[in-house]
């Protein structure tokens, strides 16, 4: 039972935050030496909504009716397609594109993240279209949920009646990896199939079944098993098959991911008397401490999937949490990249490689922010009357 507290903390984090925020999640910076100026509009009142609360959450743009760099049209020309239609300030062209999707807000998503790619100047992906898996409770329990990034299109996708866990997708954006302690009462590993919605158990052994991650190529799974007496990183394949021991530590170990290339896994140990970052081949060898050097607590890693240098991660900064940054190319200590009064926690990166999505946390509630890393502004984008949310993951194609 000591264990399974252990793990929890580092997976959950269950502690009461220090400070709260008048609008929770909410941080906003003066970059503007920094950001592009563009004027946003769309011909739909919904879809003008949404690209304005998009390109709000981009660090690299500065929303503006004058002096604008850019002037980016959305046009809804079909049910679900919009052409973006991009000109510079002086009235030359710059791109125009039809996007398609499964819904006008997805397309309108799509068209923006064109928009993105071909107006920051620095090289940046768009990662409005990413859509997330979060844990919500508007019914009362911990069950899974989908929707895109703004929190549209949401759907329910457990009804278990069962405290669910640390939801992530599959490589190709199919199937839900996720902890719950449906049925036996125990932390259990399940997999949802988004086609059918049909769940069947991936790993169900003696102990506590938790973090299970994907591998990028989608070929193997990464968790945390104790049914061998202590809480260690174990990898199998992707059906819950030829699971092999990772570590073999007397410490516990939590929340493994693996490195873009699928050779390496970060995770969280205390084997230095508290929760640290260490790596370690998936081929099997030691595990090495990351030199994050910012702190004594340190959990939940996510490696960039664009950007294989750079790692984030949940540290304890006084009596709260911020999200900090491990860059390995450069060779220094981590740095502290959101700098607000509530506690901020799970980050998971998006698909620029700049911004994350990340829980926000005070006293009374908890909500879904994108944080840019570069400057620190953070903006909520669960709604506020959703109810309280955790965890989310991201998936782009």
């Amino acid at each position: 039972m000591q264990n399974l507290t252990r793990i929890f903390l580092f997976c959950v984090l269950g502690l009461t935050a220090a400070f709260a925020a008048r609008d929770l999640g909410d941080l906003i910076i003066d970059a503007n030496l920094k950001t592009v100026p563009v004027k946003v509009t769309a011909n739909v009142p919904e879809l003008n909504g949404l690209a304005q609360q998009a390109f709000n959450t981009h660090g690299r743009y500065r929303l503006t009716g004058s002096g604008y760099s850019y002037d980016i049209k959305f046009t809804q020309v079909a049910g679900n397609q919009v052409r973006v239609d991009i000109t510079r300030s002086s009235g030359d062209s710059v791109h125009s594109e039809v996007a398609s999707g499964s819904t006008a807000r997805e397309a309108l998503l799509r068209a923006a993240d064109i928009a993105v790619e071909r107006t920051n100047g620095i090289g940046l992906k768009g990662y409005f279209s990413a859509k997330l898996t979060f844990i919500g409770e508007r019914t009362g329990k911990k069950e899974i949920y989908t929707s895109d990034l703004f929190f549209g299109d949401v759907k329910q996708i457990t009804r278990d009646n069962a405290q669910a866990m640390t939801p992530r997708w599959s490589a190709d954006g199919s199937k839900i990896i996720y902890t719950s302690f449906f049925r036996s009462g125990f932390p259990d590993i399940f997999e949802i199939n988004l086609s059918n919605y049909q769940r069947s158990s991936f790993v169900s052994f003696k102990g506590t079944n938790s973090g299970a991650r994907f591998s990028p190529n989608g070929q193997q799974v990464a968790m945390v098993l104790s049914g061998e007496g202590n809480a260690e990183i174990y990898v199998g394949n992707a059906q819950g098959r030829g699971i092999r021991r990772m570590t073999r530590t007397d410490a516990v170990e939590a929340s493994p991911c693996f490195s873009p290339d699928g050779s390496r896994i970060v995770f969280t140990s205390d084997a230095a008397g508290g929760p640290q970052l260490y790596t370690m081949s998936v081929a099997g060898g030691g595990m090495s401490r990351v030199p994050t050097n910012l702190s004594r607590y340190c959990a939940e890693p996510d490696w960039c999937k664009v950007d294989a240098n750079k790692i984030a991660f949940t540290v304890g900064i006084g009596s709260g949490y911020q999200i900090a940054v491990y860059d390995f190319s450069k060779r220094s200590a981590a740095t502290q990249v959101s700098r607000a009064p509530f506690d901020g926690i799970e980050p998971c990166w998006l698909g620029d490689g700049r911004h994350l999505v990340y829980t926000a946390r005070d006293r009374k509630t908890t909500r879904i922010c994108i944080l840019d890393t570069e400057t620190g502004r953070s903006v909520g984008v669960s709604p506020v009357n959703f109810g309280p949310v955790i965890q989310a993951s991201a998936w782009w194609r």
